[in-house]
C-alpha cells in the first residue's frame, strides 16, 4: 500500500479557524456594513444575502455613495434567486457546482447584463431543476425574450416545451433514423397529423404508464442522525429490493444524504474502500444482505480518446476474437491483440492507433491532424484486409449499436454484451465512439448497460443513480425505466436522486427532503412512503406536482 494512500486514512480537511473557509484575511473582517463583515456575507446563502441587502439601512451620506452599487448587488442576487440558485452560498467553489447550476449562473449573468437584440442559445438549462424551479426558469427565459432577445433552447423538459412560442422537433428517432425536421410550429398547431415521439407525448397519445401496483419490501437500511451540511439530524430508512426515489427542491440535501452519507457508509459496512462518510450516528438494518454498492454517476467512463462504449461493456474482446478466427487472420497468424488500437501489432504506428496526430502550438490550442498513413482508420492496411461479412475492424467500430445488432445477429456472445446499450436508449452511439465525446447522461447509461450485461453477478448490489434522466427524451426515459426495473428483477436494489416526475411516479418508495433548499429551510424529512400516500398526506412541493402528474 502506498504511503499517501495509507496516510489519507488518517488525514482530513478542516476549515481554517481564522478565515472560516472564506480565504479572506482576518483584518478584512474588521470592516462592517449593517453589522456584518464581508466574511459573514459570503458565508450566507444567496437568498439570505438578498434579504440582508434589501433591508439594509445606511446613513444618508453612505446611501448616496453606495446607491448605484446596492442597485447592482440587489439585481444580480435577485437574478440568481430567480434562476433557482438561492440556496448556494456566495463563496461556493465553481468546481463543486453541477452542470445545470453552472449554466444557470451564466444565465443570471446574461440577465444582469440587460443586453437587447442578442441571441441566446441554451443547452438544457433545466438540468437538475425541481418542477417548482422549472416554472421560475420559464419566467426567466420569457423575461429575456421580452427584453427584445431571441432565445433558442435545446430541451427535453415538458414544461419548457409547453411554454415555447415555437417548437422545432428533429427526428423521428435517433441516429441513422433521425436528422429530419418532423414538426415546426406552436403547441396549438399540433393537430394529430404529425407523428413523432415528442408530439405524441405532448398530445397524450404516448404515455409512460404508472405501475399497477408497487413492490412490497421487507429488508431495509436505516441511517440515524445524519447531519452533514444542511441535514437536520435525520433518521432515514432506505428499502431494499425496490426502486426508491430521493426527491426535493434543489439544495434540500438529497446529494448530501446519498453521496456523502449513504454511499460511503454502506461501502465501508460491506468492506469496500470508500471516502470518509459525512457526519451521522449509526447505520443499522440488513446491511449484510448487500454484497457491494455501486454509485453510477455522470463522470466520464474514460478520459482518453482510446476508451469507447464497446470496450467498456466488454464486447470488444469477443469482436477481436471473431476477427482473429477469420481464415485470412489464421493464415497470417494474427492474434486478437492485432485488432486492438491500444497495443503494438496491428495498430498504425505513425499515430499509435489514435487516428490523428497532435501538433503542439506553443501559444495556441493544440491542433489535431488526420494521420496520413492510416487516414484516420487507426490500423495497418494488412489488418484492414481481414473482413467478416464484408466489413473490416474499422468498419465495425463505425457501426452504431443498432446497426451492430443486425450485423452480429448470429453471434450470441457479442449480441448479449451489446444489447444492453440498445436497451438503455443508446442505439445511435457508434461502437468505437470516443468516450470523451459522450455527454454525462450517455456515460451514465453506458455504465448502467455494463451492469445489465453482468447477469450472473452474485449477491445483491445497491445501485445509486444521480439524476439518470439528464438529457433524456420521454421515449428514452421509458427505456431507462425498463433497464432499472430489470436490475431490480435480478434481485438488486436501486436508489435514484431524481426530479423527473415520470420516474418519481414509477418509484415503489419516495423519500422527500425539504421543504425548501439551503441551511434554514432544507435538510428535513418531509415524507417517506409510496407515491399514492405522498399525494394524499404530504404538503411538500414534490407532492403538489406529483398529484397533477398522477391525475394526468
Amino acid at each position: 500500500i502506498q504511503y499517501r494512500v495509507m496516510l489519507s486514512r488518517y488525514r482530513g480537511r478542516t476549515d481554517c479557524p481564522d478565515c472560516r473557509g472564506t480565504r479572506l484575511r482576518k483584518d478584512a473582517q474588521y470592516v462592517k456594513v449593517g453589522g456584518l463583515s464581508i466574511t459573514d456575507i459570503v458565508l450566507m446563502s444567496i437568498e439570505d444575502a438578498l434579504a440582508f441587502f434589501k433591508k439594509l439601512k445606511l446613513p444618508e451620506h453612505d446611501l448616496k455613495v453606495s446607491e448605484r452599487i446596492l442597485t447592482e448587488i440587489n439585481s444580480r442576487l435577485d437574478y440568481m434567486v430567480r434562476v433557482g440558485l438561492g440556496y448556494l452560498t456566495l463563496n461556493r467553489l465553481t468546481n463543486t457546482l453541477s452542470g445545470g447550476e453552472f449554466q444557470r449562473i451564466k444565465l443570471a449573468t446574461a440577465l444582469g447584463s440587460s443586453l437587447v437584440g442578442s441571441m441566446y442559445i441554451m443547452d438544457e438549462p433545466s438540468i437538475g431543476l425541481h418542477p417548482r424551479d422549472t416554472a421560475r426558469m420559464v419566467d426567466v427565459l420569457k423575461s429575456l425574450r421580452d427584453l427584445g432577445n431571441t432565445v433558442i433552447v435545446v430541451e427535453h423538459e415538458e414544461e419548457i416545451m409547453r411554454a415555447a412560442d415555437q417548437i422545432i422537433d428533429i427526428g423521428p428517432d435517433a441516429g441513422v433514423h433521425g436528422g429530419q425536421l418532423v414538426f415546426q410550429g406552436s403547441l396549438r398547431d399540433l393537430n394529430g397529423s404529425t407523428r413523432s415521439h415528442t408530439t405524441d407525448y405532448l398530445t397524450g397519445k404516448e404515455k409512460i404508464p404508472t405501475p399497477a401496483k408497487r413492490r412490497k419490501w421487507r429488508d431495509s437500511i436505516t441511517i440515524t442522525g445524519a447531519r452533514e451540511n444542511n441535514l437536520a439530524n435525520l433518521t432515514v430508512t432506505f428499502p431494499l429490493g425496490v426502486l426508491t426515489a430521493i426527491t426535493g427542491v434543489s439544495g434540500s440535501g438529497k446529494s448530501t444524504l446519498v453521496r456523502k452519507i449513504l454511499y460511503p457508509a454502506v461501502a465501508r459496512a460491506t468492506g469496500n474502500p470508500s471516502e470518509t462518510p459525512g457526519r451521522f450516528d449509526t447505520i443499522t438494518g440488513d446491511v449484510s444482505r448487500i454484497s457491494q454498492v455501486e454509485f453510477v454517476d455522470q463522470n466520464p467512463i474514460g478520459k482518453s480518446s482510446r476508451s469507447n462504449p464497446v470496450s467498456y461493456v466488454k464486447a470488444y474482446d469477443a469482436i477481436r476474437q471473431l476477427f482473429a478466427d477469420q481464415p485470412l487472420a489464421v493464415q497470417r497468424g494474427y492474434k486478437p491483440a492485432f485488432f486492438s488500437f491500444n497495443v503494438e501489432g496491428g495498430r498504425c504506428e505513425t499515430c499509435q492507433g489514435e487516428g490523428e496526430i497532435k501538433v503542439e502550438m506553443q501559444f495556441m490550442a493544440d491542433i489535431y491532424l488526420k494521420c496520413e498513413t492510416c487516414h484516420g482508420r487507426r490500423f495497418k492496411q494488412e489488418i484492414l484486409e481481414v473482413e467478416y461479412n464484408g466489413k473490416n475492424i474499422d468498419d465495425v467500430l463505425n457501426l452504431t449499436v443498432e446497426e451492430s445488432l443486425e450485423f452480429f445477429k448470429d453471434k450470441k456472445a457479442i449480441i448479449d454484451k451489446i444489447r444492453p446499450l440498445y436497451d438503455v436508449g443508446l442505439g445511435y452511439v457508434k461502437l468505437g465512439q470516443s468516450s470523451n465525446s459522450l455527454s454525462g447522461g450517455e456515460a451514465q447509461r453506458v455504465k448502467l448497460a455494463s451492469f445489465l450485461g453482468k447477469n450472473a453477478s452474485t449477491g445483491q448490489i445497491l445501485f445509486i443513480f444521480d439524476e439518470p434522466t439528464t438529457g433524456l427524451h420521454f421515449h428514452d426515459i421509458s427505456k431507462l425505466l425498463k433497464a432499472i426495473n430489470a436490475l431490480i428483477d435480478q434481485g438488486h436494489s436501486v436508489v435514484v436522486i431524481e426530479h423527473n416526475l415520470e420516474v418519481i411516479k414509477c418509484a415503489d418508495w419516495i423519500i422527500d427532503l425539504g421543504p425548501e433548499g439551503g441551511e434554514k429551510n432544507g435538510g428535513r424529512l418531509v415524507f417517506a412512503g409510496t407515491p399514492e400516500d405522498m399525494v394524499k398526506k404530504s404538503k411538500g412541493h414534490t407532492a403538489r406536482f406529483l398529484a397533477e402528474k398522477l391525475r394526468a
